[in-house]
């Protein structure tokens, strides 16, 4: 039997035809959000994602 406890739980938060952004529950407890931009691709813990969300509201 094999424990499969080492994998991230992931959702998708939003999704276009050309980006992706989602999450990613860690077995460790951390939550990492990731954006995908074509070929790039941003990692974030969640202290980085809160600023970076932060960024994007003073953008609007």
């Amino acid at each position: 039997m094999s424990n499969n406890h080492t994998e991230p739980k992931t959702e998708t938060i939003a999704e276009t035809d050309n980006f992706l952004a989602w999450k990613a529950e860690e077995p460790d407890g951390e939550t990492t959000y990731h954006i995908e931009l074509n070929n790039v691709t941003l990692h974030f813990f969640q202290e980085e994602w809160n600023e970076f969300m932060e960024l994007v509201r003073d953008l609007g």
